[in-house]
């Protein structure tokens, strides 16, 4: 059997065992495409069977997320936690709050963690979890009554040297913090490295707030420089205005680009003179209002509802809202308008018919497990912390993130040019990630 056809087989054997996950069967598809000279070059893979293993989770939770709302009404939610892959370290990844939430959703995420987190060069595996659970509309003490329910199950799994999770879409601070106080209530302890994203005063790692979305503009800017380019006069639209969106806003803008769109779930916001950050925090991190209110303080500002960013011209985008946002078309829409760079920061936002369509117009595309590792690189930098009873300054923190993020980028981009694929900062992202993690499991044997 030819090697292509190998590797065919493998990934239908996967869409057996794993029926009606797409997003999860897309996420597997796109590595292992990329895996084919890999193979060739390190034959012992082949031998023993790391792809099939790697595409097995080492252990899967789900649970049952029983709560209470202020009006009395018991509701019940569903919970569950992915343990991927810990030959590199112990499990590492988020957790999502949301109603898109279900098992195929979390395995394509802690898929593709585990290359994410192998690219940082810090010793974590790959993890994910979440509930189908929508913290939107609910009162902080809804949101803790079901946060301490969740912990309650989750914490006979995780542990700082086992498994440690952080936020995600719908898990912030606030979240968290209620995660990181059930923990801490079942178990009698203070263990600071079981959960990242913690506030400051507890045991927290400045930058984290702002690492997913300053992480993903330096690994931009890496691509940019690479073309004796940068932001400077760069016109950038932004998808999304949660977490990542705002703080890739925040460098972007202290690069010398400037963001003229963003958006939420129910529309889009332009503004030519650039969008005002500080109304951005307001709105979203301060009054947790929606995007369209923006109108209010810059009447000369444009709302569309329901509207598609990507019609938008611009140079560089950053799709950070949510998988598989960029279509092909939207993709089409953008280079024809111009755009010169796309740098993801959330989780696989561009479909492969999108993808494709950037890769052949040759223009600079950083995917998602590269150019979104600011983020959990900057986990593992709170876990370094944690475990030496450390607090580092916020420009300390942000020159070792800098410096995960041009690692990242040289990673990919040197094995994108070893495997016969030069500038595919995809392929390179995958094979960087893979070998890695392959070489730490074959020397842990068959486990």
């Amino acid at each position: 059997m030819a090697l292509t056809e190998k590797i065919e087989a493998i990934y239908q054997e996967v869409v057996k065992r794993n029926p009606g996950e797409a997003e999860f069967h897309q996420a597997v598809k796109e590595v292992l495409d990329s895996l084919g000279p890999v193979l060739v070059k390190y034959p012992e893979f082949t031998e023993a069977k790391i792809i099939r293993r790697v595409c097995e989770p080492e252990r899967q939770l789900i649970f049952r997320v029983p709560w209470q709302d202020d009006n009395g009404e018991v509701h019940i939610n569903r919970g569950c936690r992915v343990q991927f892959n810990s030959a590199l370290g112990p499990y590492k990844g988020g957790l999502r709050f949301h109603p898109s939430v279900y098992l195929g959703i979390i395995k394509f995420l802690g898929f593709e963690q585990i290359f994410k987190n192998s690219l940082t060069g810090l010793p974590m595996g790959g993890a994910k979890g979440g509930s189908d659970f929508d913290p939107k509309g609910k009162s902080d003490n809804e949101v803790m009554r079901f946060c301490q329910s969740f912990m309650t199950e989750l914490w006979r799994i995780i542990g700082e040297h086992t498994d440690v999770p952080a936020g995600d879409i719908g898990v912030g601070g606030r979240e968290i913090g209620y995660l990181f106080g059930q923990y801490k209530r079942l178990t009698n302890k203070f263990e600071a490295g079981v959960i990242t994203g913690k506030g400051l005063i507890y045991g927290g790692a400045q930058v984290r707030t702002e690492a997913t979305g300053y992480g993903c503009t330096y690994f931009v800017n890496e691509m940019l420089a690479s073309r004796g380019d940068g932001f400077k006069g760069k016109k950038v639209v932004v998808s999304g205005s949660g977490n990542v969106a705002i703080y890739t806003h925040e460098k972007v803008t202290q690069l010398g680009g400037k963001v003229i769109a963003m958006s939420d779930s129910n529309g889009v916001i332009f503004d030519k003179t650039g969008v005002n950050l500080e109304t951005i925090k307001l709105l979203k991190e301060v009054q947790r209002r929606r995007i369209k209110d923006y109108c209010e303080y810059h009447k000369n500002a444009q709302y569309t509802p329901n509207g598609n960013i990507w019609d938008i011209p611009c140079d560089v985008a950053f799709p950070s809202a949510t998988e598989n946002e960029i279509t092909g078309k939207d993709a089409k829409k953008l280079v024809k308008n111009g755009c010169i760079a796309v740098g993801e920061g959330a989780n696989m936002p561009t479909t492969p018919e999108g993808v494709h369509v950037f890769l052949n117009a040759g223009i600079l595309y950083g995917p998602g497990k590269a150019a979104n590792a600011g983020g959990v690189a900057t986990s593992g930098l709170e876990m370094q912390q944690n475990a030496g009873r450390e607090a580092w300054g916020f420009e300390e923190t942000d020159i070792k993130l800098q410096q995960i993020m041009r690692n990242v980028y040289l990673q990919c981009s040197e094995a994108a040019e070893e495997f016969g694929s030069p500038g595919n900062l995809v392929i390179g992202a995958n094979i960087a990630g893979f070998i890695k993690v392959a070489r730490a499991m074959i020397a842990q044997g068959l486990v």
